[in-house]
């Protein structure tokens, strides 16, 4: 399979470069910047389960020939809807999108531009930083990328494109992957809420009076959403979400905090203000969310619009 992948930043270009250093067929579609400096020195890679330095193959949007036979794509929310337009040229009739964005918002976008039928599921778990040099940090030993059929006629197109995946990296295959979407979406909700609500980690905010029960009562207006949305969690996210959520410990914190504090555009809206709303639709009371997302909302509005 071609496989091309929009954008070399941290997440796409650590599948990505691990897929090419397995020997598949991929193409990064960049800006001319990032792509001359892939041209020079490939994909560096820096991670605990091993660093890689491989060639590449890097295109900008004007030099696309021919549609591929599957386009990732891990842009920002924010970015999404010129995301679509740079990767127009290269989806065709037979074409697989697989978007890797977070929470449920986006799928509706791809399928108004490309037609429901090549738009798969997916989802990734990895924490990963670019440097301004290109080098890709990947911290922990988590790496996984999840993808599968949201359409009976994807089954054969999507369980061929996780052979290709398996040979780079931790790639797993779901049949239900709106529902593993949803388990991670409850999750990250609530950690982006909790920790950019209150701009501390995990462990930070349970060392307060009320730290644990709002942290507690937070995760449960999580579960109910999706659950009310008819995709309650298993019970191994469940005991994962609440030890996790309830550590004294942790100085885990979410990414979002992390834009925020250095002044970046955030995923308010994709990954807080859809849960709430899908909430209410199902008449589900998230105060806490609600007060999470009207202070991201605030935060978005203190910020340049070039950011």
């Amino acid at each position: 399979m071609r496989i091309l992948f929009l954008g070399a930043g941290a997440t796409g270009g650590y599948f990505g470069g691990r897929l090419a250093k397995a020997g598949a067929d991929v193409t990064f579609l960049i800006r001319p910047k990032r792509r001359d400096q892939l041209l020079r020195d490939g994909i560096k890679i820096e991670s605990p389960v091993g660093n890689l330095v491989t060639p590449v193959k890097a295109i900008t949007r004007d030099e696309i020939g021919a549609p591929f036979d599957a386009v990732v794509l891990s842009a920002k929310s924010y970015d999404l809807i010129e995301a679509i337009e740079t990767i127009r040229p290269a989806v065709g009739e037979s074409s697989l999108v697989l978007p890797l964005l977070n929470g449920m918002q986006h799928l509706a976008a791809l399928d108004d531009a490309f037609g429901a039928a090549r738009v798969l599921g997916g989802m990734c778990q990895i924490s990963v930083t670019l440097d301004d040099d290109g080098t890709i940090h990947h911290f922990g030993p988590f790496a996984t990328l999840t993808q599968g059929p949201r359409l009976p006629e994807q089954k054969d197109g999507s369980a061929k494109l996780h052979d290709v995946f398996a040979q780079g990296f931790d790639a797993r295959h779901s049949a239900d992957i709106i529902a593993s979407m949803w388990e991670k979406w409850f999750f990250i909700a609530a950690l982006a809420s909790s920790t950019c609500l209150m701009r501390a980690s995990v462990g930070e905010i349970n060392c307060t009076d009320g730290g644990p029960e709002f942290m507690s009562s937070l995760v449960n207006e999580c579960i109910a959403v999706a659950s009310a949305n008819g995709y309650p969690p298993k019970q191994a996210m469940l005991d994962f979400a609440r030890t996790l959520m309830g550590d004294r410990h942790s100085k885990i914190s979410a990414s979002m905090l992390r834009d925020i504090q250095r002044g970046g555009r955030i995923e308010a809206d994709q990954i807080v203000g859809d849960i709430v709303r899908r909430g209410r639709a199902r008449n589900v009371a998230t105060p806490l969310l609600d007060t999470a997302f009207i202070h991201l909302q605030a935060y978005e509005n203190q910020i340049p619009k070039s950011v």
